[in-house]
């Protein structure tokens, strides 16, 4: 007997990290010894790949079986390194050609009938496999779908364990699955022709698709904070090829993907319930850190509804993802960083009972109790906001007459022409939106005349805004000159987005 190599992949948040097995088989007491940091899932593998060959009709040694996974200095998480356990051994036992077993990445994990079940993070596996030159990779039926998404790669799906066992041996043609064509389609969701009156608010919605900025609505309960913030996604454009494979990748790790749509096609739009805790929000947890809500709106929408009920220790973590778009979860045993670029849109009541703005009912709150409420968004985190725009409630006339305003395919166009001026004016760059342009860039290259800038600095000197606040008021008006199709921010644009900024919210900073 002799050693056998079969290759594999495990993750690390959304990176694949390529993984050799290598089993040997030598004489001594039966025993399987897996080595290279295998956390309890592959430990397990043992019995499940025993009980797989067994009730395949394949030989089980009855020796000393030795499986190495490396590098060793990795840690190897989940159960789709089962099938690649599986090949190794029976390659060490002489049952499978070792060439024939090397030349696939083998991905899932097996029953105890020789089933081949599919697994969480396909789509970053096979990418890291094709991405170290490895371009014929094996997965479970189920998975087929998702790693066909990948271009210039062969996917082989199996069913059971002796389907792989005749393809290695040469006993059967491999059969190929073709690759996933997913097209884009109408953008799904709802539209902005529901929303009655708001004209002010769907105003600042699409300023805020236009250049990618945050988001802060405050009102009355059933104004239509929520509708509003549902109908943001739609408006945005649609995503890159480049971009679907990301977003779907932090997907496929969270195991959040339908069955029947393998392909994340339009921006997420991710809505945490009030009670989130820090983990589920951005991401981590005991053992296998996982891709929180603010990974699973990348590229999309994150709306965090009556914003105040969260708690204020949860919201502070999101300032570090606002900030760089990514998150970092550091474990003993490894650093995972999930990507989380979004836009946040935040709804707030304007006290606890909700009452306090024109519903002709008494608020019942205290001035204390206003203040305590309005301090739990703190202000560092409002800082972070380019956008703050007071939801008024409907009128007894606005109701009665029904008027609806533009749908969401009108908007979108303008928002889509606006996004073009700016990519256009940002070409060479590493930004493609307005929010995303650092303060220095803003400051030199796409300097705004110094007669509009004269309102600023008063507001500086009055202390009503700070340095970041400076910079999020010239990326809104860079944007607000994009939709004007004006070549600049002039006095009128800066004017609009200091407005903007500080609204008509209790808590503008």
């Amino acid at each position: 007997m002799t050693v056998a190599r079969a290759r594999t992949v495990t993750l690390t948040g959304v990176h694949g990290h390529l993984v050799e097995v290598e089993a040997d088989v030598s004489p001594g007491l039966p025993r399987t010894v897996l080595v290279g940091l295998p956390d309890p899932a592959v430990n397990e593998a043992r019995d499940r790949v025993r009980a797989a060959l067994v009730n395949s009709g394949l030989t089980w040694p009855d020796a000393r079986i030795t499986v190495s996974l490396s590098p060793a200095w990795v840690r190897k998480r989940g159960s789709g390194l089962d099938l690649a356990v599986a090949c190794a051994i029976l390659a060490a036992t002489g049952q499978l050609p070792l060439a024939g077993v090397g030349s696939f990445v083998l991905l899932g994990e097996l029953g105890l009938d020789g089933a081949v079940r599919p697994v969480r993070g396909v789509l970053p596996m096979v990418l890291a496999a094709l991405e170290r030159g490895h371009d014929r990779v094996v997965v479970a039926a189920g998975n087929a779908t998702e790693a066909a998404l990948v271009p210039r790669l062969q996917v082989v799906a199996v069913d059971q364990l002796n389907d792989l066992v005749a393809v290695l041996r040469g006993d059967a043609e491999p059969a190929l699955v073709p690759r996933t064509r997913c097209e884009g389609g109408d953008v799904p969701g709802p539209d902005l022709v529901d929303v009655i009156g708001q004209h002010e608010a769907r105003r600042a919605l699409e300023i805020a698709a236009a250049g990618g900025h945050h988001l802060l609505l405050q009102g009355a309960p059933g104004a239509g904070k929520t509708l509003l913030a549902q109908r943001l996604p739609g408006l945005l454009p649609p995503l890159t090829e480049q971009q679907r494979l990301e977003v779907t990748a932090v997907h496929s790790v969270a195991g959040t993907l339908p069955p029947d749509r393998p392909l994340v096609m339009h921006p997420p739009f991710q809505a945490p319930h009030h009670s989130a805790t820090g983990p589920a929000l951005v991401g981590g947890g005991s053992g296998v850190p996982r891709p929180g809500a603010v990974s699973l709106a990348h590229r999309g929408v994150l709306f965090l509804d009556e914003a105040p009920e969260f708690s204020p220790r949860v919201l502070q973590t999101l300032r570090q993802p606002l900030e760089s778009g990514v998150v970092t979860v550091a474990r003993a045993e490894a650093v995972v960083h999930y990507p989380a670029c979004f836009q946040l849109v935040l709804a707030a009541n304007p006290c606890p009972c909700g009452r306090s703005v024109g519903r002709g009912l008494d608020c019942s709150c205290t001035p204390t109790q206003k203040m305590r409420y309005a301090a739990r968004l703190s202000g560092p985190l409002l800082d972070r906001i380019d956008l703050r725009v007071a939801v008024h409630p409907l009128t007894r006339e606005q109701l009665a007459e029904g008027s609806a305003g533009e749908p969401t395919a009108r908007v979108r166009d303008r928002v889509l022409a606006a996004r073009d001026r700016a990519a256009r004016r940002l070409d060479g760059t590493p930004w493609v939106t307005n929010a995303a342009v650092p303060g220095r860039e803003l400051r030199g290259r796409f300097r705004v005349d110094p007669e509009a800038m004269g309102q600023v600095y008063d507001q500086v000197g009055r202390g009503a805004l700070t340095a970041r606040g400076v910079d999020r008021v010239l990326r809104i008006a860079w944007t607000l000159a994009d939709l004007t199709e004006s070549d600049r921010p002039g006095v009128a644009q800066v004017g609009a987005a200091l407005r903007l900024r500080h609204g008509e919210s209790a808590w503008a900073a």
